[in-house]
């Protein structure tokens, strides 16, 4: 038994390490056409060197399959709809959602937009993707291969092409699409509250209160910028006639759409509010470099691997030949750096979160649709979904002029089209109603040429013409450089409408609803040097007198925070450091608890809620990992919300981010108002749920944590588990334990800077973290520092799978090396690739 168990074991152990990428030596590789260089330091991160920019996108692809090729693999079933290939009919749905977007399809019409230079990277990447295929497959591939075969054992990897790597940015779109949630949310809730108590529950960005991106505090909100248009004041003809039936059956429709949004696999991780990001610049009058400083932590869910793949990018000489130096991190499967800096410039991103995608409530039949009274003809294709295991399924995709009808698939969909005329009134004459979405990522446009652009760009100017490709998905970018300059760029293909707000459906019947063209790219806000030496970006508002870009800012908290932790830096009179700055990346005030612990502190309790007071007494309301009061704070503010919020519909309850910080905070001036109601206790007004709201915090609390509150911390409650995205929710122990790794304990939480937020319908555990640190030095790029969520490497149990994620557990940064230098002294491991001999 032992000698077998021995043998097991071994098997085990081979089966594992068989994947692990060659790092050192020399590989001859069929398609370069000069040597490549390729340097990794103590983390694994490589610097890949080349004589020419082909090569130089060769060896990235060549790099990114051997670390991560499962990633790239599975990433691109999801976005071509073919994930029911991999792991069978549990898949259909998803993959019949997808197919609908037609997320490969717009791929493949941008790979054909592509100029030719853009072009011959995309396919010198794929060449060296490929390059890698030639040498390995099965499970010396990746450890997954190994499981997948348990199941689907006649699987084999295709080739990788230009429009894989393209398709990949529908799905950052997809991730970022800002606030179509939302829009579901408002309409939902109007089935069951009154305009007046949809728009309380969804507040608008305070102006004047909070900060802007571009000027601080901002002015009154614009008229376009008031309240949002409630759903009944949209014209709706015969559906008008009854309200509460029509509102009853677009709920049934949206709930269907809902389930199926929250079905797509979340390539950037968990999607939801709190997806967003920080970053800001200080200009050089302010630091002790006298040069600028960037910082910047993208907030996204949790995912294992990192989303992130960190690379540097050089040419062995910069010529017509060759023309990248750069480094930051990449995406696996996308060749370039997504954020860093060159030689010359750095730059940062966080999502702009504008309101980019719109529904559409359709008289549609099955070959057409009513538009002004006419019957214009669909669009209609079929898709064919490969199944393993199983037989092939065939959809078919309907679409307006506006884009795809999503309410074509199956199952409760189907019902709700068959129910929604009876139930709203609506006579259609043998039509159905359906929804449509419009959505400018399913019109083809420029981000695959971004990439480079911003690569390249050696000045505000140049930087600018990058940015005004990067047309999906729309982002706020800083920026840096070597002379001094601090700016702000925000890009995108925004629509203007023709009606409304975009906060909720409009009827499609008629042109009057709909977008009529984009922002041009010259009046999107943008600002160089501006005269207060910094620019801080956190999903806030841009500006007042900006164009209106959503109704569904991040409502400031973050952005304040930091301004303020920058401000008084200011005022101190001492230069400001990269270490100032990564400072604040950790800050873990809790603007939430600023605000309630005061009004806590000013009631008179007995019992449990008094002891909870008596804990509170004094804090800090910093969310330390450490700290009882905050783990104390945090059940008590999820048993609020459950307090005041029960009876709102399923799928609209409380998140506890900032959009519901901002209601609570709003409704503390009205304590006798309605919503300081708990029905099953029986309080009210908004003291008495206050303290019942303690009590049951303080009993929670005392299950999950002891009896002794000097042992509780906030980090036991707060834990992150890094989760494999295809393996890793897959029900079977020893599997998930093969590829996930944690419980790690995180301090921070939902709307502060350290933002580890957290979902307070699911638990108190992570779901969006800063999913990597960095602060970039423009006086010296070698003493910036970075760091990543996980680890280099994409394979399981390699030393680098998840290696940085002690040091992001405690906010330490890692040395960036980028100049060739730095490169070669961080050097632990050097690989040469050379050329295949002529045959």
């Amino acid at each position: 038994m032992l000698v077998l168990v021995a043998v097991a074991a071994g098997l085990g152990w081979w089966t594992v390490q068989r994947s692990f990428p060659t790092t050192s030596g020399e590989l001859e590789v069929s398609g370069l056409r000069e040597p490549v260089t390729v340097m990794r330091d103590a983390s694994g991160i490589p610097s890949i060197v080349a004589e020419n920019d082909h090569d130089l996108f060769f060896a990235q692809g060549f790099v990114h399959a051997q670390d991560r090729f499962w990633e790239m693999d599975f990433r691109r079933h999801v976005t071509a709809g073919r994930l029911a290939e991999l792991f069978g009919e549990s898949q259909v749905p998803t993959d019949a959602f997808i197919r609908t977007l037609n997320w490969r399809g717009i791929a493949e019409v941008e790979y054909t937009m592509l100029d030719e230079t853009s072009r011959a990277f995309y396919d010198a990447y794929a060449e060296g993707v490929n390059a890698y295929l030639d040498q390995r497959s099965g499970a010396d591939l990746s450890l997954e291969y190994a499981v997948l075969a348990l199941q689907n054992p006649g699987y084999s990897p295709e080739p990788w092409s230009g429009v894989d790597s393209i398709a990949w940015l529908k799905a950052m779109a997809w991730d970022l699409r800002s606030n179509l949630e939302d829009e579901v949310d408002r309409a939902l809730l109007a089935t069951a509250l009154p305009p007046e108590e949809v728009a309380r529950l969804h507040p608008g960005f305070a102006w004047g209160e909070m900060p802007t991106i571009l000027g601080s505090p901002a002015g009154a909100a614009p008229a376009s910028h008031g309240a949002p248009v409630p759903i009944e004041a949209s014209a709706q003809p015969e559906a008008s006639a009854q309200p509460e039936a029509s509102a009853l059956a677009e709920a049934s429709v949206l709930a269907a759409l809902r389930a199926n949004l929250d079905a797509v696999p979340e390539l950037l991780g968990p999607a939801g509010n709190e997806i967003g990001s920080n970053s800001w610049v200080v200009a050089g009058s302010l630091t002790e470099t006298g040069l600028p400083l960037l910082a910047n932590d993208p907030h996204l869910g949790a995912s294992m691997p990192s989303v992130w793949a960190q690379m540097g990018l050089a040419c062995a000489t910069i010529d017509d030949d060759c023309t990248f130096d750069v480094s930051g991190y990449t995406f696996a499967g996308l060749p370039g750096v997504i954020i860093g800096h060159n030689a010359r410039i750095a730059w940062g991103f966080t999502n702009l979160g504008p309101d980019v995608a719109d529904l559409y409530l359709e008289r549609a039949g099955a070959e057409t649709y009513e538009l002004d009274g006419a019957q214009v003809p669909l669009a209609i294709r079929e898709e064919t979904i490969e199944v393993a295991g199983g037989d092939p399924r065939t959809i078919t995709v309907r679409s307006t002029a506006r884009g795809p009808i999503v309410t074509d698939l199956g199952g409760a969909y189907a019902t709700v089209a068959g129910d929604y005329p009876a139930a709203a009134g609506i006579d259609t004459g043998g039509g159905e109603i359906a929804l449509s979405l419009q959505w400018t990522a399913l019109t083809p446009g420029t981000t695959p040429q971004a990439v480079f652009a911003m690569n390249r760009a050696q000045d505000w100017a140049q930087f600018r013409a990058a940015a005004a490709l990067f047309d999906v998905p729309a982002q706020n970018l800083v920026y840096a450089d070597v002379d001094g300059n601090i700016g702000y760029q925000a890009p995108g293909d925004i629509p203007v409408r023709l009606a409304g707000d975009g906060t909720v459906p409009l009827p499609g019947w008629t042109s009057a609803n709909g977008w009529a063209g984009s922002i041009p790219f010259d009046q999107l806000p943008h600002e160089l040097n501006p005269a207060r030496g910094y620019i801080v970006t956190a999903n806030n508002a841009v500006a007042a007198d900006a164009p209106l870009l959503t109704m569904d800012w991040d409502l400031g908290y973050r952005a304040r925070s930091i301004e303020q932790r920058i401000d008084a830096l200011v005022a101190s009179g001492a230069p400001i450091t990269s270490d100032d700055l990564a400072d604040i990346q950790l800050d873990t005030a809790d603007a939430n608890a600023e605000t309630l612990v005061p009004l806590i502190q000013s009631l008179q309790l007995d019992g449990d809620a008094a002891r909870g007071q008596q804990l509170l007494a004094g804090w800090d309301a910093r969310a330390d990992a450490d700290s009882a009061e905050a783990a104390y704070f945090a059940v008590f503010w999820r048993n609020l919300l459950d307090c005041m919020f029960a009876e709102l519909p399923d799928g609209t309850k409380p998140s506890g981010g900032d959009r519901w910080i901002s209601v609570v905070d709003r409704l503390i001036d009205e304590p006798e108002s309605a919503w300081w109601t708990d029905a099953e206790s029986g309080s009210s007004g908004r003291d008495a749920v206050i303290a019942h709201a303690l009590a049951s915090a303080w009993a929670e609390a005392s299950d999950r944590l002891g009896d002794d509150p000097e042992r509780w911390r906030w980090g036991r409650l707060h834990t992150l588990t890094l989760t494999n995205q295809s393996f890793g929710e897959s029900g079977i122990a020893p599997i998930e334990w093969l590829f996930n790794r944690g419980p790690y304990e995180v301090g921070g939480g939902s709307a502060i800077p350290n933002a580890m937020s957290w979902d307070a319908q699911e638990g108190y555990e992570v779901r969006w973290v800063p999913s990597m640190r960095m602060v970039i030095d423009l006086a010296d790029v070698d003493r910036s520092r970075w760091i990543n969520l996980t680890g280099a490497s994409g394979h399981a149990f390699h030393p680098h799978y998840a290696d940085q994620t002690p040091k992001w557990q405690h906010g330490e940064l890692i040395d960036w090396p980028h100049t060739r230098e730095a490169v070669e002294a961080a050097a632990r491991d050097t690989l040469k690739l050379t050329p295949s001999p002529v045959e």
